[in-house]
């Protein structure tokens, strides 16, 4: 089925907070909301049954994802450094670059993502960022360096949470960057707060799509700039009211393994977007630049140094490895689309 979005029209009014001009990370957490957000299809409904039973299965989420990340971000350290996201390479690359072509690929990623956005170094407007699923800190470490800038970063890990501080720690940049444990979708800060949104291959694990937007959207300054990296399905064709029996079936067999939610199109982004009048809306597909990932992953699992990794980190480490050739098959037959989607905040 298509992705479960809210409707257009529940989505154009945005709360109307005074904008913070605190700058300090240390100052921008304000008081947890205590009601989950994750409990949007309940409202309408007045079931108690309903919001019950959505708040379990989202909250069991959550947990999946915290425990995933918990036991498999050492191993991924230890094979792929740092940077929790695919390379972008030429169309032509090949699977057999050094481990260092690799991770230089996964750099490349990130300024792609800021080139396709418009933002560069010599504008000098990037302030203070928020990385919308951190991993380990990789993007927000490479960002403050960059651009001077204020990071924090926030996963549903506590491993990697304390991780991502300890390496800021250990390379001088604990006074730029830090990270803690909070919900993308029910995010503990002010309105209005950051000249730059990050998420890179985050949104995919976001069960309620219209949310994460939103909750994007609420927390960037006036005139701040979102950037979108993430796993999308194809788009559907005219006349189409979802996808095939056997796209779904690949997908679903992927979701069980790596706590993803339903998948959505980058087209279902842009409509969310444009259904918050957002501005300078771009998309791409990316899909062709990430094409060598999963493979050259396969490769360096099967080295001696990666199975021994392998056994050692764990049960979902082993199934996300097994889990690969349906992520390479995905990308093969045009199911699933490496998506990047970019837009404005309206001064």
């Amino acid at each position: 089925m298509k992705a479960t979005l809210a409707p257009p029209s529940s989505l154009i009014s945005l709360p109307r907070h005074k904008v913070s001009s605190l700058r300090s990370p240390s100052l921008l957490l304000q008081s947890q909301r205590p009601s989950s957000a994750l409990m949007t299809t309940t409202a309408s409904r007045g079931s108690v049954a309903v919001t019950a039973a959505a708040t379990s299965s989202a909250e069991a989420l959550r947990e999946g994802i915290a425990e995933f990340y918990n036991e498999t971000s050492g191993l991924w350290e230890e094979i792929w450094g740092d940077h929790m996201h695919h390379g972008f390479y030429d169309p032509d690359s090949s699977v057999q670059l050094s481990d260092s072509g690799h991770r230089e690929a996964q750099i490349r990623m990130i300024e792609e993502s800021l080139r396709f956005a418009g933002v560069t170094e010599e504008e000098k407007k990037i302030k203070i960022v928020v990385d919308v699923g951190c991993g380990i800190g990789g993007s927000s470490r490479y960002i403050a360096s960059k651009f001077g800038a204020e990071c924090i970063g926030i996963t549903l890990s506590p491993v990697q949470a304390k991780r991502a501080n300890d390496l800021a720690t250990a390379q001088s940049l604990s006074h730029k960057v830090s990270f803690q444990v909070a919900d993308a979708l029910d995010q503990p800060f002010e309105d209005g707060i950051f000249d730059l949104v990050w998420s890179m291959e985050s949104g995919e694990h976001m069960p309620d799509k219209a949310k994460f937007v939103k909750e994007l959207v609420r927390v960037t300054a006036p005139g701040g700039r979102i950037i979108i990296v993430t796993w999308c399905h194809r788009n559907l064709s005219q006349g189409e009211e979802s996808l095939q029996p056997w796209e779904q079936n690949l997908l679903d067999r992927i979701c069980k393994t790596f706590y993803l939610p339903a998948w959505c199109s980058t087209t279902d982004y842009v409509e969310l977007l444009q259904s918050l009048s957002l501005q300078d809306i771009k998309y791409a597909d990316w899909s062709e630049n990430v094409a060598p990932f999963w493979p050259a992953v396969i490769r360096t699992a099967l080295t001696w140094k990666g199975l021994v990794s392998l056994l050692r980190s764990g049960m979902k480490s082993i199934k996300g490895a097994l889990t690969i050739p349906l992520m390479i098959e995905g990308y093969k037959k045009g199911v699933i689309k490496f998506g990047i989607i970019t837009c404005q905040k309206p001064l």
